[in-house]
Formats: C-alpha cells, sequence, structure tokens
C-alpha cells in the first residue's frame, strides 16, 4: 500500500501521511462535510417547504380564479339568458301585432260584406214598400172607378142598372182574378224577401205583414174601406169598415197585429179599450203566438183571437155577419119607438161595451181593496202581536217590582184585577232575593 505524501507549502517538505496524523484530519473533514450535508439537508427542507407554501398558494389562487371565472361564466350565461327572453318576447310581441292587424283587417272585411248586404236588404224593403204602395194606389183607383159606376148605374133603370151590376161583376171578376194572380206573385216576392230578411228587425217584419194582411183584405172586400191606424191616436193597427154592394156601412172592425214568440193575456184588456175608444163592433187580434187551447181561433173575452193563416176566412164570417146585422136594422128602421130604441141600445154591442168598461173599472178596484185590506190585516196582526209582547213584559215587571217592593208599590190602573183585590186573594209578598 503506498503512503500518501503532504508537501508542506512554505517550505516545500515532503511529509508522510501516516494514520496517525491523518486520522484527526479525516475526523475533523468528515465533521466538516456532515456539518456542510446538515446545512444543505435544512436548506433543501427549507426550499421544499418553500415550494409546499408556493403551491398551496398556487393552488388557492387557482380555485380563486376558478370561482371568479365561474362566475363571470354564470353571469355571462344570465345576461344572454335575459338578452334571448327579451329577444324572445319581443318576437312574441311582433307575432301578437301581426295576428291582431290581421285579425282586425278580417273583421273589416265582414263589416263591408255586412254593410253590403245590408244595403241589399234596404234595397229589397224599399221595392217591397212601393210594390205595396203601388198596390194601394191601385186599389184606390179601382175602388173610386167601382163608385162612379155604382153611381152611374143607380141613376138609370132597373134594366141598365142589372146590365152594368153584370159587366161591373164580371170586370170585377177578372180584377179579382187579376189581383189575386198579382197577390200570388207578391206573396211569392215577399216569401223571398223574408228569407232573404232574416236578421231584419222584428219591428219591420211586423209593418210587412200588417201591409201584406192589408193588401190581402182590400183585394178580398173591394167594397171595404181598410185603413192604418195612425200612430198615437188610439190602440189598434187597422180599421176595416165594412160596405155593402149598395154602399151601405155595416159596421166597423178593429184589427190588432203582433208578431212575438209568447201570448200576453193583456192584450184581451188591451184591445177591448181601443175597441170602445174605436166605436168598433168587432175585435179581432191577429198573432202567430196562440193562447193555450186554441189551433187556430176562438172567441176569448169578447175578442177573436186568430192566427195569420185563419185571418181571411175570420175576416169573411164577420164581414158577413155585420152586413146581415145591418140588413136587419134596415129592415126595421122608421119601425122603433123610443122602447125598441132603448132595447136595441141595450141588447146591441155598445151597452155591452160600455157595461163591460164599468165592470172592468170595479173588478180593479175590487182587486186593489182586496190587496189593501190584506195588506192592512197584516199590518194590524203584526202591531197587535208587538203590542200583546209589550204588554206581557211590562206586567211581568210590574209583577217583579211588586214582589220585590209589596204594598209600598202604587198601584196602576190596567195593570191590576178588580175582582181579585180581597184578603184573601192577595198573594204573600215574594222573599227579597239575597245575593
Amino acid at each position: 500500500m503506498t503512503e500518501s505524501i503532504i508537501i508542506c507549502p512554505n517550505c516545500k517538505t515532503e511529509i508522510k501521511l501516516t494514520e496517525s496524523l491523518a486520522a484527526p484530519l479525516i475526523e475533523a473533514t468528515r465533521r466538516q462535510f456532515e456539518q456542510q450535508l446538515a446545512e444543505k439537508d435544512r436548506e433543501v427542507a427549507t426550499r421544499e417547504q418553500g415550494l409546499r407554501d408556493r403551491e398551496k398558494l398556487l393552488a388557492d389562487a387557482r380555485r380563486t380564479l376558478d370561482a371568479q371565472v365561474a362566475d363571470q361564466v354564470a353571469e355571462q350565461l344570465q345576461a344572454e339568458r335575459a338578452r334571448v327572453i327579451a329577444e324572445e318576447a319581443k318576437k312574441a310581441r311582433l307575432a301578437s301585432a301581426a295576428e291582431l292587424d290581421a285579425k282586425a283587417r278580417e273583421l273589416s272585411e265582414l263589416n263591408e260584406v255586412l254593410k253590403a248586404r245590408d244595403e241589399k236588404l234596404a234595397e229589397a224593403q224599399k221595392a217591397q214598400a212601393e210594390l205595396i204602395r203601388k198596390q194601394r194606389e191601385l186599389d184606390d183607383a179601382r175602388r173610386e172607378l167601382e163608385l162612379t159606376v155604382e153611381k152611374r148605374v143607380q141613376d138609370g133603370l132597373t134594366e141598365v142598372r142589372a146590365h152594368a151590376k153584370q159587366e161591373a161583376e164580371d170586370e170585377q171578376k177578372l180584377k179579382v182574378m187579376e189581383k189575386e194572380h198579382t197577390i200570388a206573385a207578391m206573396q211569392k216576392q215577399i216569401e223571398d224577401l223574408k228569407r232573404r230578411a232574416e236578421q231584419g228587425s222584428q219591428q219591420l217584419q211586423g209593418e210587412v205583414q200588417e201591409l201584406e194582411l192589408e193588401s190581402l183584405l182590400r183585394a178580398r172586400f173591394p167594397f171595404d174601406t181598410i185603413e192604418p191606424v195612425p200612430k198615437g191616436e188610439f190602440g189598434g193597427d187597422a180599421l176595416q169598415r165594412v160596405t155593402s154592394a149598395g154602399g151601405q156601412p155595416c159596421g166597423t172592425i178593429l184589427w190588432e197585429f203582433k208578431r212575438t214568440k209568447n201570448w200576453s193575456d193583456g192584450w184581451l184588456t188591451k184591445l177591448r179599450e181601443d175597441q170602445r175608444t174605436a166605436k168598433a163592433e168587432v175585435a179581432v187580434l191577429v198573432s202567430q203566438a196562440l193562447p193555450k187551447g186554441v189551433e187556430s181561433f176562438d172567441v176569448l173575452d169578447g175578442v177573436w183571437v186568430t192566427s195569420p193563416r185563419a185571418a181571411l176566412p175570420v175576416a169573411t164570417v164577420l164581414r158577413h155577419s155585420l152586413q146581415q146585422v145591418s140588413m136587419a136594422r134596415a129592415v126595421s128602421e122608421g119601425q122603433q119607438t123610443k122602447t125598441e130604441m132603448v132595447y136595441q141600445y141595450l141588447t146591441g154591442p155598445r151597452f155591452r161595451h160600455r157595461v163591460e168598461a164599468i165592470v172592468e173599472a170595479f173588478s180593479s178596484m175590487q182587486e186593489d181593496l182586496d190587496r189593501e185590506r190584506k195588506a192592512i190585516m197584516k199590518q194590524w196582526a203584526k202591531r197587535e202581536e208587538q203590542i200583546e209582547r209589550v204588554m206581557g213584559a211590562t206586567v211581568g215587571m210590574y209583577g217583579d217590582l211588586q214582589g220585590i217592593a209589596g204594598k209600598s208599590l202604587q198601584e196602576i190602573e190596567g195593570l191590576e184585577l178588580q175582582a181579585l183585590d180581597g184578603p184573601s186573594n192577595i198573594a204573600a209578598p215574594r222573599p227579597t232575593p239575597t245575593g
């Protein structure tokens, strides 16, 4: 083994490095190295601790950054969601406005269509009214012509009168046939107009029905005068003044037209009053709604009630009856005494109408009186019960006070029984309540 030699740096002397000399040096060197190694280990530990602290700070910073990023993302998402909702709401409002505009345009178009239909309906109704007016003028002209012919015929001889009458009847038959044909055409046209005017007012339909029935009456009874009742004069819609073939007045029929779905019994009373005001012998109520138990026509409380279909047959029967009564009166005219005239008045319709008016007034007064009597009796019974309760409470209170105070309480007239004033009948005073 080769020995280690070290050279002195000052004197350059070679010194052999034996084990005895090297051991302290080696030990010192080893301690120095161990000390340096420990310092290095402490430095490494310190650096490792700093690295761990830095990693912890980085982790905390990363978490904070992640939270901030998440918050920013949530805010951006909320803002985007609000923007999308606003855009969708705006689109919905625009779509709704467009739909409302479309509905408004559609409604405007429908209003234009309805306006056009109303104008067509008004033109049709105007044409119908003009046709009825022309028919009425034609009837008036025909009656004037017939009256002129009748006067000329009456001025002539019997044979000439009969011949002229025959010619007039033939001409009248032709005219009646022509009128019936015209009426049939008018009825067909009126039915068409009615179907077209289903949305028309009820009052206008009623007036059309009145005009139609008046036209039918004029065509059926050319010698009679059919005139509408002026508005506000008195009730009823039309007056038919019945005239015989010889021009003799026979009586008057008052017509009333009703176009409703329900029947009212008050119409009869009102029409009887109107009949008396108009001084008509007969009153007829034409209604589509008939009372219970009436199928086509009947007499209710002195008023003829009929459906529109049976109006002409009823008018024929009533007109014939008035003509018969007029003929009977004409035969007996000039032969009546005052007594007979009184008897005729008593048995005639005018007296019956007067009596009916008086009876109706008395019946109304009697009904009012009965209602007042019932109301007063009810009020009396109520007050009597109230007075009995007050008297009972007063007597009970007086008895309680008398039981407490005894004879020291003064007597009240009306609350004591005179028959019970004896000593044996006086009740012992009640014991004074304690407590």
